[in-house]
């Protein structure tokens, strides 16, 4: 840990050296952020996930900047240019950009103008010119003349002479910085349909004639841009004015008006059209893209993390659907720990006597299975299975509730599922997945990548490595924050939590399956490679229901047991008292137990958590119902006032399924009666809500909606800060 990037981050952050210092030793320890955030607060001074997250992002930057500032002065010295100025500067160079700037008139590079002029002997002439003294051009450009070095007049050697000092301006740090300063200010991204393609990109027909300034564009315009430039069915520049980025360069170099300085200017020009406007695009294509890359992440995160943690229905028997016409819609029961109990298949849309059979056949599984729920899956044939359902004559306790099935079929054909059902039909693993998914989310989707979940915006554009460094951060906040029950959950749930990894998760299913359920959370010792270090990682997350410690079903680390038997001893009271005794956990005098290591953070935690001992902190399940009659797109009509649910939320609005097997969109500027930056200040994923139907275009499947005119329905709910669920989940 180097001290100065502890004190650099503290600035950064607005943070004390001490907090920083403290997260950077216990990441460098193998601590995971989940672990680091819930139980070590008075090591860090309660930092939560968000800000470890970001110590631990800056600190690998900086490490990366370190070993890259070390290569660039190895890379110099080897040349024989490194001077105490230069080291200096390289070695204060407090960016990325910053380094590479110092490092470029050194970097190795193929040969240019400038290389083959220096080649003919005119750097002195450039020295000289570059100087800006008075003196006779034509005279001095004379001694240069040689017929061998193919210099054969004197506006030859001023030309060779020209284009070194172009690139001595184009390599120039100060010139660089201020004109990629300019070019955030003023520059502009210009794109034009390329020839005989209009057919080709109508999607991007928007595009084909667009300008729009480098400051102002949106993330989600920069991503759809480029992609259109890498289909190569736009061209895309970026481009500032000419005669501003020339005017600056000559505040920079030029002296005086001698002739020689009109030689400098005339380098000015050349340099900029031929060297810095080409490199000053680049590098705000890197930037803009990298921008826009963070922007499309943050928004894919969050849409994960509130479908991650959207309501569970919590441990029920369920039939599940995966929909369809001439196939038939595969039908599975799921007991209420999601073991798969049944499969068949039925067709209630092929002509009335097969409804007729179909329909007895539901009826007989619910009675036989006690079905408590149904499943049905959104896709092809989703509303009017859901319909046939409902006329079935299901018991009055029995639910029908769509299920947003993006990823089912991904599951389905995954390693997970094969080695889980390898003798099933993928029909029938995703008919599993989706009645799983309507029993527990999480639990569910976190065997699928995120990626094909359908809550992404240009998640095949992004960088991918840090997409997927961000959804795998996203999951094991998540599956961490509502806990695992450790005799239930699956190698893939298993795999996110704090600690654990796929190898270990793996050996704790293989132990539990040889020895049966875990007891204690002190038996994951026995587990083959799981030491204390992983045991001390993982254990606060694991949950055991019913096991022989009752603090084992609860968010209390084993380390802190002891705190709790002292407690209970001092208030003469067993575990179990404590927990269901709000007098008794009143009387806990908080103080009394600070130690060295533990102070009132922890302790606090610790009271908060024998009042809810291991209850899901997810938000109670609610039932949602389509609008009856419309099914297609066809039964719209322009005016009509649906109920809806949030399936993805982008930076210029939020997609809204409405039952018709195609998304509407309500656009950020019919979001709210105010004007709003952020589509997340209304809504979340897989919020309901009432929108209406303000245009219609079958033929391009686009359903424009709005919730202007009914915000105080569709107004983002604020979650209470301890609302809990009380279902009893089981987490696969």
């Amino acid at each position: 840990m180097e001290t100065h990037h502890v004190d650099l981050i503290a600035t950064e952050l607005a943070l004390t050296t001490k907090q920083i210092a403290a997260c950077a030793t216990l990441l460098e320890e193998g601590g995971s952020v989940p672990f680091i955030a819930r139980y070590r607060k008075e090591a860090t001074g309660s930092l939560d996930e968000v800000q470890i997250t970001v110590i631990r992002d800056r600190l690998d930057q900086l490490k990366e900047l370190d070993k890259r500032r070390e290569s660039i002065l190895e890379s110099i010295a080897s040349q024989g240019k490194l001077t105490d100025d230069l080291q200096k500067k390289i070695n204060d160079a407090a960016t990325m950009v910053q380094l590479e700037d110092l490092y470029l008139p050194y970097k190795p590079k193929r040969r240019t103008r400038a290389t083959i002029a220096k080649e003919k002997g005119l750097e002195p002439l450039a020295n000289l010119l570059f100087e800006q003294e008075e003196f006779d051009l034509v005279t001095e450009a004379q001694k240069y003349i040689n017929m061998e070095k193919e210099v054969n007049t004197p506006e030859e050697a001023l030309s060779g002479a020209r284009d070194i000092i172009a690139e001595w301006i184009s390599e120039d740090t100060t010139a660089r910085e201020t004109l990629r300063e300019l070019y955030w200010d003023h520059g502009e991204f210009v794109s034009k349909v390329l020839p005989d393609k209009e057919e080709e990109a109508i999607k991007y027909k928007d595009y084909f004639d667009w300008t729009e300034p480098v400051s102002s564009a949106p993330s989600h315009r920069i991503l759809a841009l480029r992609r259109g430039s890498r289909e190569k069915l736009l061209s895309l520049r970026i481009i500032a004015p000419q005669d501003i980025a020339t005017n600056k360069l000559e505040s920079l170099f030029v002296k005086n008006n001698s002739p020689a300085s009109l030689e400098v200017k005339k380098a000015i020009t050349d340099s900029f059209k031929r060297l810095l406007s080409l490199s000053m695009e680049t590098d705000i294509r890197l930037e803009t893209k990298k921008k826009a890359d963070e922007e499309a992440i943050k928004v894919f995160v969050d849409n994960l993390k509130q479908l991650l943690l959207s309501s569970p229905l919590g441990q029920k028997r369920v039939m599940a659907l995966d929909p369809g016409f001439r196939t038939g819609c595969k039908l599975v029961c799921l007991d209420a720990q999601g073991k798969l109990v049944h499969n068949d298949t039925i067709y209630p849309h092929n002509g009335q006597q097969m409804e007729e059979k179909a329909k007895n056949l539901v009826l007989t599984l619910c009675e036989k299975h006690q079905i408590e729920a149904i499943a049905v899956g959104n896709g092809t044939a989703g509303r009017e299975t859901e319909t046939f359902l409902r006329n079935c004559g299901l018991p009055g306790n029995v639910m029908v509730i769509m299920v947003n099935e993006s990823g089912a079929s991904v599951y389905s054909a995954s390693e997970a599922a094969r080695e889980e059902f390898p003798d099933l039909d993928l029909t029938v693993r995703g008919a599993v997945s989706i009645g799983r998914r309507l029993m527990d989310p999480l639990a569910e989707l976190v065997k699928i990548d995120p990626k094909s979940i359908g809550v992404g915006q240009y998640q095949h554009d992004v960088d991918q490595t840090q997409l997927k460094n961000s959804l795998d951060d996203t999951v094991v906040h998540s599956v961490n924050h509502v806990g695992v029950e450790l005799n239930t959950a699956s190698k893939q749930l298993l795999t996110y939590v704090s600690g654990m990894g796929p190898q270990l998760a793996e050996k704790v299913i293989k132990h539990r399956d040889t020895h049966g359920p875990f007891k204690t959370r002190k038996e994951l010792k026995d587990v083959s490679g799981l030491g204390e270090k992983t045991f001390e990682q993982c254990a606060g997350f694991l949950r055991i229901r019913d096991g022989e410690n009752a603090l084992d079903a609860s968010a209390v680390h084993p380390e802190s047991y002891k705190i709790v038997d002292q407690i209970c001893r001092d208030l003469d009271c067993k575990i179990n008292d404590l927990m269901a005794d709000p007098a008794l956990r009143n009387n806990i005098k908080l103080n009394n137990y600070v130690t060295d290591t533990i102070g009132l953070p922890t302790l606090t935690d610790i009271k908060e958590e024998l009042g809810k001992p291991g209850r899901d902190p997810r938000e109670t399940f609610e039932q949602f119902k389509f609008a009856d009659g419309v099914n297609e797109m066809s039964d719209l009509s322009v005016g009509m006032e649906l109920p809806g649910i949030v399936t993805n939320i982008t930076a210029f609005g939020a997609f809204v399924d409405i039952g018709v097997h195609q998304d509407g969109l309500v656009h950020i500027s019919e979001m709210a009666n105010k004007f709003i930056k952020d589509p997340a200040e209304v809504v979340s994923v897989q919020q309901k809500v009432k929108v209406k139907v303000m245009e219609i275009d079958i033929d391009r499947k686009r359903i424009a909606l709005s919730m202007k005119a009914l915000q105080k329905v569709a107004q983002k709910p604020k979650k209470p800060k301890q609302k809990l669920n009380t279902l009893n989940i089981p987490m696969r």
